[in-house]
């Protein structure tokens, strides 16, 4: 920061609403975070990168500690590096459903109906992968430390699928377990871990998703 640049200046929320507004708005934002949905079956119909580009800088306006804002959005459309991407994340999740996974695990996702084939990955017009920056290096390789990385990025990360959601796309956190591979197909320095994989776009013609439901509002808030 400047050193002629004040510390702190005055918040303005454009936002604000009266009192009496609040409820109605509020069940609002509910009604349209709740339509929100995890799609797997995408269409290939492309997207304006600057339409990505400015989803990321909405998750990127997340909280951070000490705002050392510990997150790298990668963001691929190259075919090639999708279809690399998916053959080694095929790879992993192969083994994952074929003996890392438990009994049980593997009966709590049977309701979804998903193996280890993730053709999205390469359907998808747009992959992001985000990492979380467990250190900084200056210049002279001095390392400086972050402060609750996994919490920033995950805060970062909820933001961003809601960023997806309110520019009426769709996505899918795929969690590829390890993802180490990540890091050596996109050659990320040394600092950075991967922490998910996001497909973006318009879901397929006749898409279906689960039906499930959500906890209620009695399961979820404990009042004191």
């Amino acid at each position: 920061m400047n050193p002629a640049e004040p510390k702190f200046v005055p918040f303005e929320h454009e936002l604000a609403l009266r009192p009496d507004e609040l409820p109605t708005k509020s069940r609002e934002v509910y009604q349209r975070m709740n339509s929100r949905r995890t799609v797997r079956e995408f269409s290939d119909r492309p997207i304006l990168k600057e339409v990505i580009e400015n989803i990321i800088l909405a998750a990127s306006t997340a909280p951070s500690g000490a705002n050392k804002q510990p997150w790298t959005f990668c963001l691929i459309g190259d075919q090639g590096y999708k279809k690399a991407i998916r053959q080694a994340a095929e790879k992993e999740e192969y083994e994952n459903y074929h003996g890392r996974m438990s009994v049980e695990w593997l009966q709590d996702l049977a309701k979804f109906e998903t193996d280890w084939n993730k053709p999205f990955l390469e359907i998808a017009p747009w992959l992001i992968v985000v990492f979380k920056r467990v250190y900084e290096l200056d210049q002279t390789d001095k390392k400086y430390n972050n402060y609750y990385v996994n919490e920033s990025v995950g805060i970062a990360c909820g933001m961003l699928l809601q960023a997806i959601h309110e520019c009426g796309l769709v996505s899918v956190t795929h969690t590829p377990s390890p993802m180490n591979f990540l890091s050596k197909l996109l050659k990320r320095p040394d600092n950075e871990r991967p922490f998910l994989l996001i497909p973006v776009g318009h879901p397929a013609e006749g898409a279906k998703v689960p039906n499930i439901g959500r906890k209620s509002k009695e399961e979820l808030i404990c009042y004191y």
